[in-house]
């Protein structure tokens, strides 16, 4: 990719029309909300540096003063060189190496779907919730709500022996919210039956491993907040990977020319398109499900270890940030696929965590048109999982972590907050999508 001068700001588009292209998509029952008292912001003019790619569309990176490594950028090309692909590439400021397509990554296709592009970890995502507690409400010993968040909600793996993120016996009010999903999901089983035996029902309001998490945070003015990221599970990471390879195999079949056959794609009117839909569309939904279901028990296990009553849901948040839905951009309908990215119209609150020892921001859409409306999903890996735990000892996390209520164990030195971007540089990057409506601060972190 050859390097180009900073781009101009687009004109702004016209209201969001999410009826893509004829296909009738249900995937967005995530809540975003407006916060009532918040009015729309002005859109600005984009800073984003703008990399012309032989043969593809151009690459608009909002990565002033950001590491980007080199193999990203060959996937960001590889992407840009597909035919499908509508205007341009927007890499957000967290944007690093991805299987297929880079994480922090929104594109817009025309007439087709990538599904190694939106991932395995279909939905996945963040919920936080405001509450009327204040920093002096919590215990000054946070090791027993630690441990209330711990046994509510089911986390981590143990390959080879039973799954600690599991569900042994399914409660009532987790199978009350699997009912709304039961019945599309059987649906789906019958054209694909070994759907049936994945993790679903018992995976639904768990939190799962890696980068996965809990906190308990508090804001500038000492609110406290409840916060946490997941998505779709086994359940989704069994339709992200069947379709991934549907894909291929298609790809295969039509002697498709592709930079990396991750990339495969199918096109409406193909063979499996209508069924991806459905499929991805259901996972989207088990995920914003996953993430109110959760929430609701960490609030209740909260209110075990807690003395001071209070309420949640002051101002509450529940965004995707690895999904596809159509949207309307520059005057076409297109589907946008946001991997390792959250939605950022204008006035619509998101969320843009850190690692485990730094902020994480609540903030408001600008709605800016040339990235697609959207922005970051977080810091960003600076690092892959095994350099983590080359670089990094125990007394570094340790350290890095000092003041949080979290695991400080050897297995979880791959999430150290050394081995990410600096979110400070992210969010100075991205000044022109999202303003900050909240600062948080976690006190508490689970981790799977």
């Amino acid at each position: 990719m050859e390097h180009r001068e900073e781009g101009k700001g687009a004109r702004p588009i016209g209201p969001t029309d999410d009826a893509a292209a004829g296909v009738r998509f249900e995937l967005d029952s995530v809540l975003a909300y407006r916060s009532p008292d918040l009015e729309p912001t002005p859109r600005m003019t984009s800073t984003y540096l703008q990399e012309d790619v032989p043969g593809g569309v151009p690459v608009k990176s909002w990565t002033r003063g950001v590491p980007v490594e080199d193999e990203a950028r060959r996937q960001l090309a590889n992407v840009a060189r597909l035919p499908i692909v509508f205007k341009h590439i927007a890499a957000m400021p967290d944007v690093h190496w991805g299987i297929g397509a880079t994480v922090g990554t929104v594109l817009a296709t025309r007439g087709a779907i990538i599904p190694a592009a939106v991932g395995v970890d279909i939905g996945c995502g963040m919920i936080a919730c405001k509450t009327t507690l204040m920093a002096e409400d919590l215990p000054d010993n946070l090791g027993p709500l630690r441990s209330a968040i711990e046994r509510a909600v089911p986390h981590g793996r143990r390959p080879g022996a039973r799954d600690p993120g599991a569900w042994d016996t399914v409660p009532g009010s987790v199978d009350t919210a699997w009912s709304a999903l039961a019945p599309e999901f059987t649906a789906l089983c019958r054209d694909y039956p070994r759907l049936e035996k994945t993790n679903h029902r018992n995976h639904l309001g768990t939190l799962g491993t890696g980068n996965h998490f809990i906190e308990v945070c508090l804001d500038e003015a000492g609110s406290v907040w409840f916060m946490l990221h997941s998505g779709s599970r086994g359940v989704g990471n069994f339709i992200g990977t069947t379709f991934i390879e549907l894909a291929r195999q298609e790809a295969l079949r039509n002697n498709a020319q592709l930079p990396d056959r991750d990339l495969a794609y199918f096109e409406e009117g193909s063979r499996y398109f209508g069924d991806y839909v459905r499929a991805v569309g259901w996972a989207q939904r088990f995920a914003s499900v996953n993430r109110e279901v959760m929430m609701r028990r960490v609030i209740e296990a909260a209110k075990t270890v807690i003395r001071v009553r209070f309420q949640s849901h002051l101002e509450a948040v529940n965004c995707h940030h690895n999904y596809v839905q159509p949207e309307h951009h520059f005057g076409h309908d297109v589907f946008v696929t946001r991997k390792g990215a959250v939605c950022a119209r204008a006035g619509q609150l998101g969320i843009i965590p850190g690692s485990m020892g730094a902020r994480s921001f609540i903030v408001r859409g600008k709605g800016n048109p040339d990235s697609f409306e959207s922005c970051s999903h977080g810091a960003g890996r600076a690092m892959s999982r095994g350099e983590a735990k080359r670089r990094f000892t125990l007394a570094d996390h340790r350290a890095a972590t000092e003041g949080v209520e979290c695991r400080k164990d050897k297995d979880v030195i791959d999430e150290t907050p050394a081995a990410y971007k600096d979110i400070d540089a992210v969010m100075a990057a991205q000044a022109d999508l999202v303003e900050v409506v909240h600062t948080l601060k976690q006190v508490i972190c689970v981790k799977g």
